[in-house]
């Protein structure tokens, strides 16, 4: 019963909550690009506060309780580096296998994403768009990419509930579903940054909007795995915790908020995300 709870509750945060995206992407287009930049740095500011003030310190408390050794903080630092590693590593690989293939990408260009499309792969999306027998590679890893992404939002989902006692009595309370409620809203318009280059490139408006909601499915294998990872025991409740909070730090700092500094390049973006944060802490507060 549990599993199930976590699968519906995950699957509107995440497949419905692209798609929703998806859809007001493919009806707005870009002429929202400011209210999707404020949006995306206020749920960061959001998601990095439930990350330091509820799940890293959650082990703490286990250790300050005696459920947990001495040794809990070097734990949770150690899996944070993981988490935050892995998500960092598989955004290497998949820069490495496709920036060869878009011509605008050579040597003398900034290591660091410099355009929108280029952050969520679409500039590779452009390139192979005439291509027929490069079109359906192409549009395979643009998908890849936008849902790598939403694998660790679900663990950090799975694993908020795993420290959620009596789960199906408190499905709408906690951390759990503060974490769903966020990455639901953070979904809309990333949903609406995905589908809007896809559109742009040709590809139909419900053929877009259903390649975004896909995208979201990762979310709800992520809650299974963080769930049943951190329902084993405390040193393994410890790591999903610490693990999905590394790869939620990556989702913020290198996705979230160069998405809402490349849409609106204002200080208005990190004023969201400072508001963001206070909301979390008042959210995991009470």
């Amino acid at each position: 019963m549990n599993y199930l709870a976590i699968i519906v509750i995950t699957f509107i945060s995440g497949v419905v909550g692209t798609g929703l995206g998806g859809l007001v992407g493919a009806v707005l287009r870009r002429e929202s690009n400011k209210i999707v930049s404020l949006l995306l740095s206020f749920a960061a500011g959001i998601m990095l506060a439930v990350v330091c003030f509820d799940l890293m310190s959650e082990p703490i408390e286990m250790m300050k309780s005696g459920e947990m050794g001495w040794y809990t903080p070097i734990i949770v630092v150690a899996a944070v580096i993981v988490g935050y590693a892995l998500v960092y590593l598989l955004n290497i690989a998949i820069d490495k296998k496709t920036n060869r293939e878009v011509k605008h990408i050579d040597e003398n260009h900034p290591a660091t994403a410099d355009d929108l499309d280029e952050l969520i792969h679409a500039d590779h999306f452009e390139t192979h768009k005439r291509e027929k027998s490069n079109l359906f590679v192409a549009g395979l890893v643009m998908m890849t990419a936008i849902a790598l992404h939403n694998l660790p939002e679900g663990m950090v989902i799975g694993a908020s509930y795993a420290i959620t006692p009596n789960l199906t009595s408190n499905l709408f309370s906690g951390a759990g579903f503060v974490m769903a409620i966020v990455i639901g809203l953070h979904n809309i318009p990333e949903g609406m940054a995905v589908s809007v280059p896809l559109i742009s490139g040709g590809m139909g408006k419900t053929k877009a909007t259903l390649l975004t909601a896909l995208s979201g499915l990762p979310t709800v294998f992520g809650a299974l795995i963080g769930y049943a990872l951190g329902g084993i025991n405390q040193i393994m409740l410890t790591l999903s915790l610490g693990f999905a909070s590394g790869a939620m730090l990556y989702v913020v700092f290198g996705e979230l908020l160069p998405e809402a500094i490349l849409m609106w390049k204002s200080k208005l973006p990190a004023l969201s995300l400072f508001i963001g944060v206070l909301v979390g802490f008042l959210l995991v507060m009470f």
